[in-house]
Parts: structure tokens; sequence; C-alpha cells
């Protein structure tokens, strides 16, 4: 076989690899819908007519709506709450695909050898992170889309000077702007190519030219993309502000109780890029930082420091979710691929990579099984007797779908139990008429676990160690990490697709005010 042939062959196994794991079991669920942001956008596109465009939903821009609600209405789908997520999905599938083809140009600039820029996309295709963006119909592979070609079009510009260059990337800074507006700092790869451009020699009317171009063609796109940013733009500011403020903290809501006392930077560094990248990856990158020196620095420049910038400006906020770190996913792969690189032996790096892959694949084997809160449903009908009283916990987008059984769920508010009298007095009384206990999920024992919450912690610490009375009967988890516990990550990348469920059965009754001197009411 020629290296002709061997080259497309291969180009084609990447192709094949890289849309397997976008695209398989993008239905995860079951037609059950448990990511929030999916429903939230769901149901601003059920909205849509063909008279009526406006979304009443500005927590994104609109363009990520209509782009679905007219492949809908282009591909004769029915507009309801699945159709929508579906679409959701199979576009940041989609978006995600071409990220790993933009890379794949970028890698020519910064590897000489094939075999490190094969490392590399071999590092992207197989990263858990970037696999469960794109099964997530949300806006992040798209942003990361924006950002990635920015990058590329950057270099692209510092090697040949070209009007086109910078149009082509106002087109997508544009539908960026149109998707969120921190994409605002995707433009920074296309300013620091101006500047190295024309700022050495000094040429200042190329500089306000060209600047001036992008950005214009980026803020008439926006606006025509997202026009209800401007038509209602009471109701954005709003939402701007509302959305700010619980980023930055000064708006303290329940579903960001992780964060209290969480440390900027280090909780990313520990709880949020060694899961999303693998753990080996994760410490190969930190080696790969010593070799940079190897590559164009520039080029380095036009990647890592807007990279630096977006770090050093969404770590520092009080929420850190997960997705506010997704544009950053590719640096860890990027940093592992020069670590590889550095290395003599070929088998050593086949060694090592193969290992550095099975992550992702152990990851992606979590869309091929059922959904984990059906698997536990199903056992719950078979094993618990019909009529019996549960407890569980409200604040979940779905609750447990238990449809088989006639059982009697009382799905409590402990989110709230610790600030209202109410709830604290009734939960006794609720522990005492409960045969069986579930916890659908890490979100509220993992974050409620401190001083600040004195009644939360108590229950949790007491239905644990037994003293409640209840012991548990089933443990329903899915090893989607190597090494690393799912539940000890950032919240959002586990309970929205991995939840660890576990269900307690009652052996030991006790009085109403047993139960309130066990939590100290």
């Amino acid at each position: 076989m020629s290296s002709r042939a061997k080259s497309r062959l291969l180009a084609l196994l990447l192709i094949l690899l890289t849309v397997t794991t976008r695209f398989i079991k993008l239905d995860w669920g079951n037609g059950f819908l448990f990511h929030p942001d999916e429903n939230n956008m769901a149901i601003a596109i059920s909205r849509f007519s063909s008279n009526n465009l406006n979304p009443h939903f500005f927590a994104y821009g609109q363009f990520p709506l209509y782009l679905v609600y007219f492949s809908l209405v282009l591909f004769r789908f029915s507009n309801n709450l699945f159709t929508s997520i579906l679409m959701l999905r199979c576009w940041s599938a989609i978006f995600s695909c071409f990220t790993v083809l933009v890379f794949y140009l970028i890698s020519k600039f910064l590897f000489k050898k094939k075999l490190t820029r094969l490392i590399f996309i071999l590092f992207l295709i197989f990263n858990p992170g970037l696999i469960q963006l794109s099964h997530f119909g949300t806006t992040e592979s798209l942003l990361l889309f924006v950002f990635t070609l920015n990058i590329f079009l950057s270099i692209k510009f510092l090697k040949n000077p070209k009007l086109k260059y910078l149009l082509f990337s106002s087109l997508f800074t544009g539908i960026g702007f149109a998707t969120k507006i921190t994409s605002v700092f995707f433009t920074i790869p296309i300013f620091l190519s101006l500047a190295f451009v024309y700022l050495k020699p000094f040429k200042p009317l190329h500089l306000l030219f060209y600047s001036f171009s992008y950005l214009a063609v980026s803020f008439l796109l926006f606006l025509s993309l997202s026009p209800y940013n401007l038509i209602e733009f009471q109701n954005f500011k709003s939402t701007m502000l509302y959305e700010t403020a619980v980023a930055t903290g000064s708006q303290k809501v329940f579903y960001t109780s992780q964060f209290i006392g969480s440390t900027p930077y280090l909780f990313q560094i520990t709880k949020i890029f060694p899961y999303v990248s693998g753990l080996s990856i994760f410490i190969f990158s930190l080696i790969g930082l010593f070799y940079l020196k190897k590559i164009n620095r520039q080029i380095l420049v036009l990647i890592f420091l807007p990279s630096l910038v977006y770090f050093i400006y969404f770590g520092q906020l009080y929420a850190k979710w997960t997705r506010f770190m997704s544009p950053l996913f590719f640096i860890f792969p990027l940093l592992a691929a020069v670590f590889m690189s550095r290395i003599k032996s070929q088998k050593l790096v086949f060694l090592l990579s193969v290992i550095s892959i099975f992550p992702g694949i152990f990851f992606l084997n979590l869309y091929l099984h059922p959904d984990i809160r059906l698997t536990a449903s199903g056992w719950i009908n078979q094993n618990i007797p019909g009529n019996s009283i549960v407890l569980s916990e409200a604040g979940n987008v779905i609750n447990l779908p238990i449809t088989d059984n006639q059982l009697q769920v009382m799905n409590f508010d402990f989110y709230n139990l610790d600030k209202n009298i109410n709830l604290i007095q009734d939960l006794p009384t609720k522990i005492s008429q409960s045969e069986y206990i579930i916890i659908p999920s890490r979100r509220i024992f993992k974050n409620q676990n401190n001083s600040k919450f004195p009644v939360s912690q108590k229950y949790y610490q007491n239905l644990f160690n037994g003293n409640l009375g209840f012991s548990e009967i089933k443990k329903f988890e899915i090893k989607s990490g190597i090494f690393l516990n799912p539940e000890s990550t950032e919240e959002t990348f586990s309970v929205f697709d991995q939840p660890t469920i576990r269900i307690f059965k009652k052996n030991t009754p006790l009085s109403v005010e047993d139960y309130a001197t066990l939590l100290k009411i």
C-alpha cells in the first residue's frame, strides 16, 4: 500500500472515530430529559412559529435556538421538547467534529512530526469532556468551535495578512456573540495577530482598518442573528444582570452551594481538569509545559495567551461550573502531545498513548448502556413493594422516573431545608413515615455538608452511619472514570448523565421525637 493510500486510510479512520464518539447514543436518557440547560433552550424553541421568533429567553443568544428551529422546519420534524433537544445535541456533535478538524489544521503549524499530530488528534477525539459536551444540547461545543476557528484564522493571518481571513473570522465571531456574550474573549487571538503584523513595523492605518472591519462585521452579524437582544433589551439586560450575579456569587441560589468556600483556580485544577481530560493526559500535560519552547513563540502566544486570560477571568468567579472551562479542554491534549513529541522510544509513545485514550473509551461506555436512572427505576419497581412510602429529594429537572409501581414518593425540598422552619419541623415526620429513602444524586449531600447547613449535615450523617435506622440496600453507579470518582468532581460533570443513586431501607423504626433529637431540632 502506497504512503498516500495509508494517509487516506488513516484520515478516514480518524473521521470515523470522531463521528462515532460524538454521535453515538445522542438520544441518551431514553426519552427523559435530565439536563436543565437543554430543557430551557428546548422550551424556548418550542415557542417559535413562522410568525413568532421571540424566544422569551435570554440566558443565551438566539442563534443556536434559530439554528435548531429552522433545522426542524427544513427536515419537517415536529417542534417539541424531545425533537428540539435531539437536534440541539446533533448540532453540538457536529460542531465538536468540526473542532477536531480545525485542530488538525492547527496541528500542522505546531508539530513537524506526523506522529505527534496523530497523537494530538487522538487525544482530542477521546477527550472525556469533549465527548460529553457533544452529547449535551448546549452551547459549549459551538463556542469552542468559534474559539478554535479564531485561533486557526489568527495563525493564517499572521502567516499571510489578508482581509479574507479577518472577514471569515468575523462571521463566526458574530455567531459567537449571537450565542453567548462571553465569546468576546474569543476575539483575543485575532487582535493579537493584528498586533504582531502591524505594530512592528508600525502601520496604524492598517491596524485601524482591519480592526474596524473585523468588529463591524461581527457586530452586524450579532444583531442579525440575535435580534431580540436589542428588541427586548430590558429583558435581555435583566437576564444578564441576574446571570452575572449568580456567576459572581452576589446572588445566592441553591444550585451553586457546592462553591461555598471553594478556592479560585485550585478548584478547577483539582475538580474539573483531571476529570475532563483523563488523569493520564492531565499529568502528561503538566510535563508538556516544560517543552513548549520548541514551538513557534508567536503561535504559542496566539493559543495560550487568550486561554490564560480566559482562565484568569472565569477561574476567579464564584460559580465554577465545568462548562465555564470547556473552551480550555483542548489545552491538555495539546500539552500532552507536546510531551509525547519529546519521547524518543516509539514503543513507549505507543504505550503511553494507549493509556491516555483509555479514559475516553471508558467514559464513552456510559452512553452505550441504558440511563442509570432507568436502571434504578426498574430495580425499584421490581424490589420495593407497591404502596411503600419513599422519601426522595426535590429539585431535580425530572424526578426519578418510577412509573410501574404505586409507590408513595415524597420529594422533599432539602435545598431549602436549613432556611425554612416549616421544612425543618416537617422532616422528622417525613422520616418517620418513610419505609425507604432514595438519594438520586450527590447534589445535596455533597454540597450541604458544612456548618452553613446544620440540619442537612446532621440528616445525611445520621442516614449514612445508620443512626436513622436505615441501611443501604442498593447502589447504582457508572464507573466512567479511571482512578477518579465522578462524585468528587464538579457536580455538573456527573449528575446530568451519570449520577450515583443510593437506596436505603428502614430497619429500625424510631419515633418522631427521636428523629428530631438526632437532627438536633
